[in-house]
């Protein structure tokens, strides 16, 4: 029997969000006696919701290296390149893979370094639209440019994402990327809870019972442009009093979109839920998703609706229109348009069509369960390392 595949994964940080739940479900599930994985990560901000605590519960304990977590730093980031490396050279892993800009930056110059077989990074979005200022998207598009030419290969988690990093920032050419859609633990939210349980949770956080639930799920941060659900709301809301609507996260953006519900009039009308561990609670509570980003990789919120058959309005950004089949699982709207968000939140709700969200639960079961992104990624890494001729 050949001995495991050791896999080195690396991502700057477990802050809530696709990614750390991606990278969390492929520590678990990529393990002995096939694979032997370890995870490395830096350090959460104060002000991002933590998900640390779902590699605790699965028994993952990941190596931390606090300057991993933090901005881009040169003299830090050499720093970070250092420590890698040596634990590259401890652990002799067959697989580097990284995850968000930041770990892919360092971690694939170590693993060069390191003389590592393979080396993979996966893109679960790009910061070069809506982030950064002109100058630094310049030099964040230098360095994927360059860490491009040090990677066996490119993951992109959906079709629309893998064509703009080819043909719009040129990151490196076409051969060089493999399209592996997200991988996510779907098939408890499919199973909806009692309405004594869903009542619960409406009262501990002070949600009518009478009224139909319009929210919002994700990180509480610029790019997400809650800014544009507030301004829909409000709209809304002066026509329709038996609505009520919910942001279902937290983050950096909070105390500013909480005084902005109180200057447009709608704290009565409106409910900051916070996190939920189990978000299956929250999202069998809505009678629409809405997700508003400027920018997205995939969304993983729109995939949980898809599961939870719960109808979804959504911006056409990044793979958003992959996952809902340009339109077909959902409404698209354009980025930014508040009047063409609230016409398609109000027709949404007046039109629930059963069979199509049927469709759309197994459509995204089929696609994005954790189960096809393992098989995925157990073929690629054994592929790789035949190529290199490791195996």
């Amino acid at each position: 029997m050949p001995p495991p595949i050791k896999i080195m994964r690396i991502i700057a940080r477990l802050n809530v969000g696709g990614p750390a739940l991606h990278v969390t479900l492929l520590t678990e599930k990529l393990s002995l006696p096939d694979f032997e994985t370890q995870l490395v990560c830096g350090q959460i901000a104060p002000t991002e919701g933590d998900m640390s605590y779902l590699a605790a519960e699965k028994g993952i304990a990941p190596i931390i290296i606090p300057e991993l977590g933090r901005s881009i730093s040169p003299l830090r980031d050499i720093k970070t390149i250092f420590k890698l490396y040596r634990l590259m050279r401890h652990h002799c892993p067959d697989v580097v893979h990284t995850h968000t800009a930041k770990a892919g930056f360092v971690g694939r110059i170590a693993a060069w370094l390191a003389r590592v077989p393979v080396r993979l990074h996966t893109f679960h979005g790009h910061v070069f639209h809506g982030y950064f200022s002109p100058l630094k998207t310049k030099v964040f598009l230098w360095l994927e440019r360059f860490t491009a030419r040090l990677s066996t290969r490119i993951i992109t988690i959906s079709p629309k994402l893998k064509d703009e990093l080819v043909n719009t920032y040129h990151i490196g050419p076409a051969k060089n990327f493999i399209v592996v859609p997200l991988g996510l633990d779907l098939y408890p939210l499919a199973t909806k809870p009692s309405a004594a349980t869903l009542s619960q949770i409406r009262q501990e956080r002070g949600i009518p019972n009478d009224k139909k639930l319009v929210g919002i799920v994700g990180r509480l941060t610029a790019i997400k442009n809650h800014e544009l659900f507030l301004e829909a709301a409000q709209k809304i809301a002066s026509q329709h009093d038996d609505l009520h609507f919910v942001i279902i996260g937290d983050g950096e953006e909070r105390p500013y979109l909480e005084q902005s519900v109180k200057n447009r009039g709608l704290s009565d009308s409106f409910t900051f839920a916070g996190w939920f561990q189990d978000i299956g609670l929250m999202l069998h509570q809505l009678d629409v998703l809405v997700n508003t980003s400027d920018n997205e990789g995939t969304p993983v919120s729109v995939i949980e609706a898809m599961v939870a058959k719960i109808p979804v309005v959504a911006t056409a950004v990044g793979g958003t229109p992959d996952v809902l089949n340009n339109g077909e699982f959902g409404r698209l709207v354009p980025p930014r348009d508040a009047n063409q968000l609230v016409q398609a939140i109000l027709e949404t709700l007046e039109n629930v069509d059963p069979e199509m969200l049927t469709q759309a639960q197994t459509a995204a079961l089929n696609r994005y369960d954790i189960s096809r992104l393992v098989d995925d990624l157990s073929t690629l890494y054994h592929d790789l390392l035949v190529e290199k001729g490791k195996r």
